[in-house]
């Protein structure tokens, strides 16, 4: 089983692309456990709710796991959290940098229109170029492989497709 992880800021593509990969690749994919935990309780969040989000994100991500399928996609994971935690709070929990790595990331860049959903927070050019660069300073700092996506929506698709067949060989 392949694990790869769509990374990036806000509204970039991510959840989309990982409906799209279900259905015209059969890939299935775990959803952004984040999402649901701050449409239920509003986004007024602090550090405790981010640890929170993680440790759901990871009892969702190993449920998933049990299946065993060939590819799995992850909406997100840890690394982002930690993101969220350095962008949000300036520091960055040990336990965020500890959870299972996906063996592929894939980096979203923040190079289409922001769309407001209800729960994004960095919708400013400024904050956005932000908390973009925190979300590639965590792969770095995690030292995980990663491929750039950028471009269109239809390069977008391109490119992921392509850097995870690539993985698949």
């Amino acid at each position: 089983m392949k694990t790869i992880c769509l990374h990036g800021a806000e509204s970039t593509g991510k959840s989309v692309l990982c409906e799209r990969f279900l259905v015209t690749r059969g890939w299935p994919y775990v959803a952004e456990y984040g999402r649901t935990y701050c449409e239920e309780r509003g986004i007024d969040l602090t550090m405790t709710d981010l640890l929170v989000i993680a440790r759901g994100q990871a009892r969702m991500n190993r449920h998933a796991m049990e299946d065993a399928p060939p590819v799995l996609l992850l909406d997100t994971d840890q690394l982002m959290t930690a993101a969220w935690a350095q962008m949000l709070f300036g520091e960055v929990p040990d336990e965020l940098l500890a959870y299972p790595k996906a063996d592929l990331y894939l980096m979203f860049e923040a190079d289409v229109p922001w769309r407001e959903d209800g729960t994004r927070f960095f919708g400013e050019d400024d904050a956005r170029a932000r908390f973009a660069a925190l979300a590639q300073e965590m792969l770095v700092r995690a030292g995980v492989p990663f491929v750039r996506i950028a471009g269109s929506w239809d390069e977008r698709e391109a490119k992921a497709r392509g850097a995870i067949e690539g993985l698949l060989g």
